[in-house]
């Protein structure tokens, strides 16, 4: 299931349960101790820089599986830091060794989240806050430039309801070959029920990623039919054409942007297993993508 963890920051004390939620998902994750070390450290990074910096924020954990290679499933412990205090002057420096802005400081909390984390992401914004987004592999950190396709990066930030324990949205991804597909799921309700249903289609994604979009849609219409359903959207890109492809069913959209300008390419109103779905599909090729 979509198991998350949220934890507020904004006294020392949240520290420790920020360890041991990152703890726990590095469990479920099937980490040796090395790997469970690395994902507490970063961790503690990222919570006591919202403390030091930014005046506390909150503390997101989950879990994303996904496939690099065809048939290779992994699962993999995100660490995500919020928080809407002042932002960085300077994200570049933020991230060297030495840098800092708090007095007694090293400097190296973020520099230290960027080397041992196998995926590193920061954005920050003047006045309105700082996302620092982290994800630790089972395997040891490698900086990784897929060959299926080179300079694609897939991020998604999953936040329950409520600060329940289960999201009833989902994310994954799998490769196979040149192409490279991505999955969004969103249960219908909430809780446990609807995180289930979510569980079920990541499954079915990573049985049928070498498939387009529209027939991955419909292998999800029969796979999900014991289960309460689920909006879904499948985003498919293969760097050999490099052509995009997406097709989606239910209350999801999807965006692409092209030189900043944002554009709406599916919306649909039915949900898979609900009713058997009308399928919107949209291409883009290099000139548009």
């Amino acid at each position: 299931m979509s198991r998350v963890w949220d934890i507020p920051i904004h006294d020392s004390t949240r520290l420790r349960d920020a360890r041991v939620a990152a703890e726990a998902a590095s469990a479920l994750a099937g980490f040796t101790p090395h790997r469970t070390a690395n994902t507490a450290l970063v961790v503690a990074e990222l919570a006591t820089y919202l403390l030091e910096h930014a005046g506390g924020g909150r503390v997101l954990i989950n879990l994303v599986e996904h496939a690099e290679r065809a048939g290779d499933r992994e699962i993999s412990v995100q660490l995500c830091a919020l928080d809407h205090g002042s932002g960085m002057p300077d994200v570049a420096a933020a991230l060297r060794d030495g840098y800092t802005t708090a007095p007694g400081s090293l400097g190296a909390g973020l520099g230290t989240c960027l080397r041992i984390s196998s995926a590193f992401g920061l954005h920050s914004t003047a006045g309105r806050g700082t996302v620092a987004l982290a994800r630790v592999d089972q395997r040891p950190a490698v900086r990784q430039q897929s060959a299926a396709a080179p300079g694609v990066t897939v991020g998604a930030l999953n936040v329950p309801l409520a600060h329940g324990e289960h999201s009833g949205d989902a994310v994954t991804w799998a490769r196979h070959g040149s192409r490279l597909t991505l999955l969004h799921a969103d249960g219908l309700g909430h809780g446990p029920k609807a995180a289930h249903a979510c569980t079920v289609a990541v499954d079915e994604l990573h049985r049928t990623a070498h498939l387009p979009p529209a027939e991955i849609l419909r292998r999800l219409h029969t796979a999900l039919r014991p289960t309460r359903g689920a909006a879904a959207a499948i985003t498919q890109l293969d760097a050999g054409t490099r052509r995009l492809r997406f097709a989606g069913v239910g209350n999801i959209g999807a965006r692409l942007r092209d030189a900043g300008s944002p554009a709406l390419p599916v919306r649909d109103d039915t949900s898979v297993t609900v009713v058997a779905p009308i399928l919107r599909r949209s291409a883009h090729g290099p000139s548009s993508a």
